[in-house]
């Protein structure tokens, strides 16, 4: 994977969690999540972060320009029964996939998530999930992603 000049790529550790926290804060700011919605999570999906970094569940990565954290993208490890279509164990779901605005255009989240599919590979793992915002849709379909016919229930939406 070559990176644009002067992009360096990293993993992230449990001390980039309140920065991975600020992208996805932002991630969801810019799809349209309200400020009130987003402020009642993050604190404890910090605590998520910092608890999945720590125990290897989360694998973060971060693209730093000029020293800055520019952008930054994450798998989260999960186990499922083997199935037909997916006889490992462990599945990936793709999260927080965010690219600065004034870095945005440069290709770089797809740089990202080539990076993390990789690690999938490398790690046995044999299907990768994940929602796109219809900004970053094309990206993923370009790497070869495809809708699925997932059915989903939120009960706070359904009345329940």
């Amino acid at each position: 994977m070559s990176l644009p000049d002067g992009f360096t790529l990293r993993s992230a550790t449990l001390v980039d969690a309140e920065t991975i926290q600020a992208q996805r804060d932002a991630m969801f700011a810019d799809i349209g999540s309200g400020l009130e919605q987003i402020q009642a999570v993050s604190a404890s999906s910090l605590t998520w972060l910092r608890r999945t970094l720590a125990s290897g569940a989360y694998h973060g990565l971060l693209l730093e320009h000029g020293g800055q954290i520019v952008a930054g993208a994450g798998a989260q490890w999960q186990e499922f029964q083997p199935s037909p279509k997916s006889p490992s164990s462990v599945r990936a779901y793709l999260d927080n996939v965010y690219v600065a605005p004034q870095q945005r255009g440069q290709g770089l989240a797809g740089q990202l998530v080539r990076a993390l599919l990789a690690e999938c590979l490398a790690r046995g793992v044999d299907l990768v999930s994940l929602h796109a915002s219809d900004a970053g849709r094309a990206t993923y379909t370009r790497l070869g992603f495809k809708p699925t016919p997932e059915l989903r229930l939120l009960f706070a939406e359904a009345g329940l």
